[in-house]
């Protein structure tokens, strides 16, 4: 028995063996104190070791009883498997220790395919070793690998595909990920399948193939600490409202909110993106920062829309198929026209050119107002154009341009809200000296000639006060017109203050 014993040991207890369960060993300990979350992997790495060990130590007792033949096949199978363990560990070493320590990490596939090469590595020398050719091997499973891969062929799809997808980087764990109706974050990419976490705690298992088939968008990404994402908050407000305005106070609020999880670069905007029936409808666009919390950000951006248009006075478009036909609504449309008369009359006494009228007469003019908004860089009229309207600038600012021969288009002066143009065009019918165009968003009110003329028939006195205005603005054109003729060119010289009421009296026939 001892004779046996002594055998064993001898054929067991190789010079490496103790350095193999050395390196074994502390492999297992580092593992385990620096990936805790690997501990059940490396647990069970180390029972395959200690299970192949034993079983070396069995086909030690074999070739101590003289079994050879059965003794060799036994210590080989079971070195093999002691080798793939302790690779197995060397490989968790290196993939997740080192090489994160140093600035790579390689994606979980491709240290699959590393690990899988190696273990073919070395069980075709361990082959070679004990005088087998790998060559006929191969060669003798050729057709039935043919045949697998045939049988096999929408798994190796799958499996080929996630190794398309982790080398090319195009998808990784904790990106955010949409396919189809299916919206949430990549949990892992394995051999054959990626599987999505949904917003509703939902695992959704996908096959490979179909995301390297199909199409997928990509809107966040684990390792990109900024990725916003561009949201759509729809919302529709009633013709009441002028577009411009609506768009100034939405993106006022929303870019001057303290909104969590929203970019303040690239800021919010708003756009009107078509007319419906009775509403505008409108988008507000702005920037999330994390898509986990989407719809609970959109809510507070709805919040902060509707808080900004209950300031402002306008309303949420309500279903046009609501009818109303009562005393009450009548009264309503007549409350508002009479504010809005009123508001009128106190913008005219404002105007220098409207100063010296009685409250019936601005009156008279208020109901004949045209309410005309502009957008900006809209052009109001042209230089030489046929005048048809006086102009008052309610809200915004508008810019007078002139045209010269060999010279650029030339500012001449920014009119504010409270003031008029076009007066002496209506008044004389002479064509426009000038180009006026919106510096803003701007809200004006159109008079036509018939309304001027009625006023200042049955007041012909505040001609001449008119005339003075419009003498007094002629002149300083004038004086801006002549600074770009040359010396030879005639000079532009507009009539004083009685030249001026002429040529008003012979226009209107006065």
């Amino acid at each position: 028995m001892e004779r046996i014993m002594s055998k064993m040991l001898t054929h067991f207890w190789l010079p490496e063996t103790k350095y193999i369960i050395a390196a074994v060993v502390i492999l297992a300990l580092l593992c385990l104190r620096l990936l805790p979350k690997e501990r059940r992997r490396i647990a069970n790495t180390v029972a395959l070791f200690v299970v192949c060990v034993a079983g070396q130590a069995f086909g030690a007792w074999l070739q101590a009883l003289d079994y050879s033949r059965a003794a060799v096949m036994v210590h080989e199978v079971f070195v093999i498997g002691s080798g793939m363990a302790m690779l197995r560990l060397a490989a968790l070493f290196i993939f997740r220790v080192i090489l994160p320590k140093v600035g790579i990490v390689v994606v979980r596939i491709a240290e699959d395919i590393t690990v899988l090469a190696v273990y073919a590595a070395f069980l075709l020398a361990r082959l070679h070793i004990v005088g087998l050719d790998p060559s006929s091997l191969l060669t003798t499973s050729a057709v039935l690998t043919a045949v697998l891969a045939f049988s096999m062929q929408d798994t190796l799809g799958n499996l080929l595909s996630g190794v398309a997808l982790q080398l090319d980087n195009s998808l990784r764990a904790g990106d955010w990920i949409k396919l189809d109706d299916i919206s949430g974050r990549v949990l892992q990419t394995r051999w054959r399948q990626t599987t999505i976490r949904t917003r509703n705690g939902d695992v959704v298992v996908v096959p490979n193939s179909q995301l390297m088939r199909g199409r997928f968008t990509l809107f966040g990404r684990a390792d990109v600490p900024s990725w916003p994402w561009r949201r759509w908050v729809w919302f529709n407000v009633t013709y009441e409202s002028p577009p411009a305005a609506v768009i100034q106070k939405v993106e006022k609020a929303i870019n001057g909110a303290e909104i969590p999880n929203i970019a303040r670069e690239p800021p919010a905007s708003c756009v009107l993106m078509e007319f419906g029936a009775g509403y505008g409808r409108y988008a507000l666009r702005y920037w999330m920062l994390d898509p986990q919390p989407d719809d609970p950000t959109d809510s507070v951006v709805r919040v902060h829309i509707f808080a900004a248009l209950q300031r402002a006075g306008m309303r949420l478009a309500v279903p046009e198929q609501a009818l109303h036909v009562t005393k009450e609504n009548d009264r309503y449309r007549e409350s508002v026209h009479r504010r809005e008369i009123e508001r009128r009359i106190a913008d005219l006494r404002k105007v220098e050119l409207f100063a010296g009228l009685q409250d019936d007469e601005l009156r008279t003019i208020s109901e004949r107002l045209a309410y005309a908004p502009f957008a900006r860089d809209d052009v109001i009229f042209q230089q030489g154009d046929a005048p048809q309207w006086l102009y008052l600038l309610t809200v915004g600012e508008a810019e007078v341009w002139m045209d010269f021969p060999g010279h650029p288009r030339q500012l001449f002066r920014t009119i504010q809200a409270g003031g008029t143009f076009g007066e002496k065009g209506v008044l004389t019918g002479e064509a426009r000296r000038a180009t006026v165009t919106a510096k803003t968003d701007v809200v004006c009110y159109r008079l036509d000639q018939t309304t001027l003329e009625d006023v200042i028939r049955s007041r012909p006195a505040i001609a001449e006060a008119i005339a003075e205005i419009l003498a007094r603005r002629e002149a300083q054109m004038d004086e801006f017109h002549n600074q770009f003729l040359d010396a030879h060119a005639d000079r532009a010289t507009s009539p004083p203050k009685a030249g001026m009421l002429k040529l008003m009296r012979n226009f209107l026939g006065l």
